[in-house]
C-alpha cells in the first residue's frame, strides 16, 4: 500500500516562497523529485506576480529542452496565487526549475506530496 507525505519544495527554505531571479535557462531551483523510480513527487506549483506588468513564467520541468520540457504561463500583474501544476507528477532525481521574464518579481509557493 503506498504511503503518502507533505512536503515542503526542495527549494524553498522551511515553506517560505521561492523568488525567481533567473530571466533564462538555467533557472532558478524549484524543486528536486525524489531519487529512484519506485517511488512519485506530486507537485502542486503556485505563482504570485508582485509588478505591476504581466511577466512570461517558464518552468523547466524536468530538462531544460523547449518545448518538450517546459512549462509556459504569463502570470497577471499583481495577480495573487495562480496554480501553475495541478499536482503534475515527477521522480528519479529530476529538477524543476523556473526563469521569468523579469527578476524578482514572481514567487512561487507550493508543495510536494511524496508517493512511496
Amino acid at each position: 500500500m503506498a504511503t503518502y507525505s507533505k512536503q515542503f519544495l526542495s527549494g524553498s527554505t522551511n515553506g517560505k516562497a521561492i523568488k525567481v531571479a533567473a530571466t533564462a535557462t538555467p533557472g532558478t531551483t524549484v524543486h528536486t523529485a525524489v531519487s529512484g523510480t519506485s517511488s512519485i513527487d506530486e507537485l502542486w506549483i503556485y505563482a504570485m506576480n508582485t509588478s505591476n506588468s504581466n511577466v512570461k513564467l517558464t518552468l523547466e520541468w524536468g530538462e531544460t529542452t523547449s518545448p518538450d520540457g517546459h512549462i509556459e504561463i504569463t502570470v497577471l500583474a499583481e495577480s495573487g496565487l495562480v496554480c501553475i501544476t495541478p499536482g503534475l507528477l515527477l521522480q528519479n532525481g529530476l529538477v524543476v526549475k523556473a526563469f521569468a521574464g523579469t527578476a524578482n518579481v514572481i514567487t512561487l509557493h507550493g508543495f510536494v506530496h511524496r508517493i512511496v
